[in-house]
């Protein structure tokens, strides 16, 4: 009990908060593009920069930061419960014994169901908030008025009822292995650079985290699309398949996605989605990285001064 509620467990969950949190801010707007991407199908824009140019003509210069504070306050929450879930988990299953792959995607993997059940209402009412404005070419999409982030709680809680706010939940469970699979491959290159070096540069992190993620993301974007629109939730499905992100609703998206733009349509805003979380996630490492040290160093520093 006492490796699980550790000082050290709340550092790297601080650490991966404060990380992730910094480095979506700087790289919100490819995020958003992304958004846009796999919820309006129907956007004939395909590229990245061309959506976002798109976005700044018809909503304004501030529109590819619409939504900033409710992502930037789920993310907060989800990196702080997958950091130190992460990390209890790590130090009570391995206690001092040397860590290998499989350990590290059992964790992640378990770190993620966690996560997912804790957070999913958060990124609910988020995705509704950063689309809530736009506009879209799919007229099958409804539009949403909500006032804020508690606003959109209650909407949705009174409209569509209290599960409406766990959308997504089952594709998002499959998405575990995305978090899983980055830390696994940046666990493993980090020990990799450790066997040749004493300490990893800033640019060593970087560039594992970046590697990490691209893999990550590539590997389960068809299901992060199909997550997106559930999550959204105002497509005019039929009702017959408004489940609460079922596999019969996760076939029935992904069958129409193919149906309509062929296969690559489960790819569309792969771009956007890679250059926002590779460069994202790339930072959030370094910035996580630099800060546990810093905090450990400095409380070493204390810890020898008492003596």
């Amino acid at each position: 009990m006492a490796s699980v509620l550790s000082y050290e467990n709340l550092v790297h969950a601080v650490a991966g908060a404060v990380g992730s949190v910094t480095a979506m801010t700087v790289f919100f707007p490819l995020d958003t593009a992304r958004l846009r991407l796999q919820v309006d199908e129907k956007r004939k824009s395909k590229t990245t920069h061309m959506v976002l140019l798109e976005i700044i003509k018809e909503e304004g210069l501030l529109a590819p930061y619409r939504g900033w504070f409710p992502v930037i306050s789920s993310l907060c929450c989800s990196n702080f419960v997958y950091f130190y879930t992460f990390n209890s988990l790590k130090a009570v299953w391995v206690k001092g014994q040397r860590s290998t792959t499989g350990k590290d995607l059992v964790v992640g993997f378990v770190a993620g169901v966690v996560n997912v059940l804790l957070t999913t209402p958060l990124w609910v009412v988020n995705t509704r908030l950063k689309l809530q404005g736009a506009k879209f070419r799919n007229e099958e999409i409804v539009p949403t008025n909500y006032k804020g982030i508690m606003d959109a709680f209650h909407q949705i809680i009174r409209d569509e009822g209290i599960l409406a706010l766990w959308n997504g939940t089952f594709p998002s469970l499959l998405l575990v292995f995305n978090p899983a699979i980055q830390f696994m491959f940046y666990e493993g290159f980090k020990r990799q650079l450790l066997k040749k070096h004493m300490k990893l540069s800033s640019l060593d992190v970087f560039i594992i985290g970046a590697i990490a993620k691209g893999i990550a993301t590539t590997a389960t974007y068809p299901m992060q699309t199909v997550q997106s629109v559930l999550r959204f939730g105002r497509h005019r499905l039929n009702p017959e398949n408004r489940t609460l992100g079922s596999l019969r609703n996760v076939l029935y998206l992904l069958h129409q996605r193919v149906r309509r733009f062929g296969i690559m349509g489960l790819y569309k805003g792969l771009e956007a989605k890679l250059l926002q979380t590779v460069l994202t996630a790339a930072l959030m490492f370094l910035v996580y990285e630099k800060l546990t040290a810093a905090t450990f160093k400095v409380m070493r520093l204390k810890s020898a001064l008492k003596h």
